[in-house]
């Protein structure tokens, strides 16, 4: 799942259709289980959408079976021979082989398919488990299976695979942008929680949980939700009836005292017959995913929490991927490099680079390296613009600045401004990806939960670059950087740079 959202499945092995048909007979009258019934009909309808995705995930996966089998043949034969047409029939074998491995590594489950990580990284695992299994079963049975067929194939069917299921949920998110494709969601908690992940679905779209309705502790609406206008269906015990009104498709239960496990359950067994997916919203929402596991003690399920990865093998293979990384980019980019300095230097009076002090991993202060896209006098000319300051934190953001130069624009609009903190990638004072390198004003205005972001090195992109840039509001930026130190993984860290290009194309939030 996507970072910005952590959700839990709730469910409920032990309870027959029967038992659940009979709690919710005693629990309402007859004709609400025949509003449900209606619901369950209503939820196959509204979710066509999702059949025709899992249809185009499904086509892309063989499509790319077949191009990296066709690729292979042609690469290590060239045309068709004797020699060759086993391996052509191996090209008609390569999408169900394809398709068997994906399906073993879980990569069509739904619960991953839309948003996250974790559908590139099963296509990955697929890919992995399906070379070992053709190198077992060719050693063990003594077959000439060729090697460089193999190696090919397969690595250009799973890239391929990956290609189009990106390409898919580009399209599948724009719609959402639109309104839709979107799952009617029916919100229950307290008020203040239920107006916060309101306006969180709301800026963050693309999970496509869309809320239609609300149940509270009490009947109505009396502060945050007075601001939406989203519908108040009744209490805790209401929920039924507000998911059948509004022919929603899940439930989101928000951390609430109310809602125990019995409630929970209740619940669950009022929902199981119209097929409504039930959700709750942990209140480790910032601190889950990978690194909690659930173990039983005494039969009674435990909820343990791992320490974030700050050190280890997985931060030197960090490290090292980002000075192999920086290095290769200062290579490519150089001639943009000499271009942008000309420029500046042509267009206005100063230097070229510009060195400003941050502060880096631990409180240690740095020197980074920008282009300069601001008269040289921009420091001096801050105290006369700070009562314009358009941020709601300790950065000053203001969206036509006086102080920017006509190339300075340009270069803050596509982060051409950045590129030389390659060099300090490079030196080892910040990484490709991180929370962003703050001032040592900024730091001595950090309340004591922001100072985490110190705890690794500095990004030249993070979370928060990629999520909305300087529109997001600065509590939202902070969340978003100490959520990447607590869930960093290499995969992470390459979604981030796939989606920073982006970014940067857009012209949303550059200034």
């Amino acid at each position: 799942m996507h970072p910005s959202l952590f959700v839990v499945a709730v469910v409920s092995p032990s309870v027959t259709a029967a038992e659940a048909c009979g709690s919710l007979r005693s629990a309402r009258p007859e004709g609400h289980v025949y509003s449900i019934n209606q619901q369950a009909r209503g939820y196959s309808a509204q979710h066509t959408w999702q059949r025709k995705y899992f249809a185009g995930v499904v086509g892309g996966d063989v499509a790319a079976a077949l191009l990296g089998a066709g690729v292979a043949f042609f690469a290590r034969f060239g045309d068709l021979n004797d020699h060759s047409q086993v391996y052509a029939l191996g090209m008609i074998a390569m999408p169900v082989l394809w398709l068997a491995a994906l399906g073993l590594s879980r990569a069509f489950e739904s619960r991953y398919l839309f948003v996250g990580t974790e559908e590139y990284q099963r296509v990955v695992h697929a890919a992995i488990a399906l070379t070992a299994a053709v190198a077992v079963v060719s050693y063990g049975l003594e077959l000439p299976t060729s090697r460089v067929f193999v190696l090919i194939a397969i690595p250009t069917a799973a890239s391929a695979s990956i290609a189009s299921r990106f390409a898919l949920r580009k399209l599948l998110h724009r719609m959402r942008r639109r309104g839709r494709c979107m799952k009617r969601v029916v919100l229950i908690g307290h008020e203040s929680s239920v107006a916060a992940l309101i306006v969180q679905l709301r800026r963050e779209r693309y999970h496509g949980l869309g809320v239609v309705a609300v149940c509270l502790p009490t009947a109505r609406a009396e502060g945050a939700l007075l601001e939406f206008d989203t519908r108040v269906r009744g209490t805790f015990d209401r929920v039924a009836e507000a998911v059948a009104a509004e022919r929603a498709d899940t439930v989101i239960v928000l951390s609430c005292p109310e809602l125990d496990g019995r409630a929970l359950r209740r619940l669950a067994w009022s929902l199981e017959r119209s097929e409504v997916d039930l959700i709750v919203a942990s209140a480790l929402v910032d601190v889950a995913g990978d690194r909690t596991t659930i173990r039983p003690v005494d039969g009674l399920p435990m909820l343990h929490l791992d320490h974030a990865n700050l050190t280890g093998v997985r931060r030197w293979a960090k490290n090292t991927v980002d000075r192999i990384g920086a290095a290769l980019m200062l290579l490519a980019l150089s001639p943009l490099l000499l271009v942008a300095a000309f420029l500046v230097r042509c267009t206005s009076p100063g230097p070229a680079l510009f060195r400003q002090e941050r502060i880096g991993k631990d409180g240690q202060p740095f020197t980074i390296w920008k282009f300069r896209t601001m008269y040289v006098d921009a420091e001096r000319r801050l105290a006369h613009l700070s009562h314009r300051n358009e941020s709601d934190g300790v950065l000053f953001k203001m969206k036509e600045d006086p102080r920017v130069t006509a190339v300075g624009k340009y270069l803050r609009r596509f982060s051409i401004d950045e590129f030389p903190q390659l060099v300090n990638v490079l030196r080892g004072d910040m990484s490709l990806v991180g929370p962003r390198p703050p001032l040592a004003t900024e730091v001595a205005a950090y309340e004591a939960d922001m100072r985490r972001r110190l705890a690794v090195k500095p990004g030249m992109t993070g979370l928060w670059q990629v999520s909305g840039r300087s529109d997001l509001p600065w509590e939202e930026a902070v969340r978003l950087d100490l959520r990447y130190v607590e869930h960093w993984t290499l995969s992470l860290d390459f979604v981030i740079l796939l989606r920073t290009v982006t970014a940067i194309l857009r012209p949303r939030g550059a200034y």
